[in-house]
């Protein structure tokens, strides 16, 4: 799947695609507003992964000091430009593996 065919099915579908990984579910329901499923699942992850986008959605809410220990946990650097910046770096990232 590329990144524009993951942007429109948030658009067009109620659920994510069955095959992604809970990791990109959690992407998926952060671009549908709903940061609860989000957080949910990239925490279910229980991996560097995982914990790049529970980074990212402490982000999100603001809570910078959560992020970093995410950020760190990740071993990824805390992100410097917007959050949708942001979301489409890590989507992309992890659709490219």
């Amino acid at each position: 799947m590329t990144v524009d065919e993951f942007k429109a099915s948030v658009e067009t579908a109620d659920r994510p695609d069955s095959k992604l990984n809970d990791v990109l579910k959690a992407l998926w329901y952060d671009a549908k507003g709903d940061w609860e499923k989000a957080h949910e699942l990239c925490q279910r992850a229980g991996s560097k992964d995982g914990d790049w986008i529970h980074a990212y959605l402490h982000r999100v809410e603001g809570d910078l000091s959560n992020a970093s220990y995410w950020y760190h946990r990740a071993s990824q650097s805390r992100f410097e430009g917007s959050l949708a910046e942001e979301w489409e770096f890590i989507a992309t990232t992890l659709l490219e593996r």
